[in-house]
């Protein structure tokens, strides 16, 4: 840029020479032309300089000059349009327009020269950092090399490590799986065996326990011609019969025969339901892809009239995820679940049960909600154990259905948990797989 102002300038001034010697237009049209191009280059300087103090002193030093040669020439070319030929040239001898010519190039010398030196400063500059450049590359590769020995001893290492530790895994998976296969056997036996146990027991009760209940039975319709040989004996001959002979016969037995008809009953559920669980065990299970909403629709429906009793609902949130397992299991694990958030519902309280599902991977979380009168959470376990219950017992039941619904559960491959506090309502979260698989499939 500097190089290209100086260049016009000259150009301008040669024009101008031209013309005095020869008024030639074209002459006249080159120092046109470049008396309009050099304030734009001397504008470009000064962007292009504006962060070198030293270069804008000269930038206006030049913008000052070729001011002052603009209007020599226009002085000059105005005398020779005039043909005052002499006057022209003593103007161009005299209006110093070959001093003004030297000092532009002298300040574009001068110019060139400070960006000569800002390039040799700025090249040392780059020099230097590009030797600290090779030095900071050298100490690198140094170290690159010694992290890349350390990296490689420490993975051989490691591979090692993992290599042995994966042998000695392996054995104790072996050890493992073999002893699991041992031990789901003896539970398997134990568990056939306590489940035939059950059911000898259960079916040798029923023999002696139908016998109580017969002769009970028997001995509760011995009462009535005995309680009126007793009316007629007051009548006849009130003297033979005493007051604890009146007593034992008309309080005194029929109480007792009551007292033995309800606990006979009583033994004669537990023992149906030891004997319907022992049967549970044993039923081979047969799974099949079961709609669950329409399942839930159906216990629902079955409950209608005592919701209607009670001014509850039941709420099935759709939708809920279907599930492939066996239908008999899951219809009875539901409907306890269902029958129990409705028998337990608060009095005095407008009843809600709310039934919904969602799946977590490969298993399905069923939540059954209820605003009932709640469960202590010191009994959340003891619920599910057998013939235990839990609250006030104002409700008929042996305490059989949750560990009913546990076991089940269990035969499915899931788990049943509960939330609850006293008078907040209880939830029963129940887990169970997407699909069921037995344990021998899964050996």
């Amino acid at each position: 840029s500097i190089a290209d102002f100086v260049a016009l300038t000259e150009r301008a001034e040669a024009a101008r020479r031209g013309f005095l010697l020869e008024p030639d237009p074209r002459f006249l049209e080159t120092v046109r032309a470049v008396s309009t191009d050099l304030p734009a280059r001397l504008a470009h300087l000064s962007e292009l300089t504006f962060d070198n103090p030293r270069q804008i002193v000269l930038v206006e030093s030049a913008r000052a000059a070729s001011a002052r040669q603009a209007g020599i020439m226009q002085r000059s070319i105005d005398l020779r349009r005039t043909q005052d030929i002499e006057t022209a040239a003593q103007t161009f001898v005299n209006g110093g327009g070959a001093e003004l010519l030297r000092e532009i190039r002298s300040i574009g010398a001068q110019m060139t020269s400070e960006e000569q030196r800002l390039l040799t400063e700025r090249r040392a500059v780059q020099e230097r950092s590009v030797a600290a450049a090779y030095v900071i590359l050298g100490l690198s590769g140094v170290l690159l090399l010694l992290v890349a020995g350390a990296t490689i001893w420490a993975v051989r290492r490691n591979v090692a490590e993992v290599k042995r530790s994966r042998d000695r895994l392996r054995g104790l998976n072996d050890t493992l799986e073999l002893a699991v296969l041992s031990r789901t056997a003896d539970l398997q036996r134990a568990n056939d065996e306590i489940q035939r146990f059950a059911y000898i027991v259960s079916h040798d009760l029923r023999s002696p326990l139908v016998n109580v209940m017969g002769f009970t039975a028997e001995l509760d319709a011995a009462t009535k011609p005995l309680s009126d040989l007793v009316e007629r004996a007051e009548l006849e001959a009130p003297g033979i019969v005493t007051e604890e002979a009146r007593l034992a016969v008309r309080e005194d037995l029929p109480e007792a025969i009551g007292f033995i008809r309800s606990s006979t009953q009583k033994m004669d559920r537990l023992i149906n339901a030891i004997l319907r669980l022992s049967r549970e065990g044993r039923r081979i299970i047969t799974p099949e892809r079961l709609n669950t909403a329409e399942l839930l629709d159906g216990i629902a429906g079955s409950l209608q009239h005592r919701l209607g009793e009670l001014g509850a609902e039941i709420r099935i949130e759709a939708p809920v995820p279907d599930i492939v397992s066996d239908r008999v299991a899951i219809e009875q694990i539901f409907s306890n679940l269902v029958e129990n958030a409705v028998k337990y519902l608060k009095p005095g309280r407008p009843g809600l049960v709310k039934v919904r599902g969602r799946g977590e991977g490969d298993r399905l979380l069923f939540e059954i909600e209820d605003n009932g009168r709640g469960i202590d959470p010191k009994d959340h376990e003891r619920i599910f154990d057998l013939f235990r219950r839990s609250g006030t017992q104002d409700q008929p039941g042996e305490g059989i259905g949750l560990a009913h619904v546990r076991a089940l559960a269990y035969r499915l491959g899931g788990t049943i948990r509960c939330r609850s506090s006293l008078d907040e309502g209880a939830t029963f979260v129940l887990s169970l797989p997407k699909i069921y698989t037995s344990a021998k499939e899964n050996r």
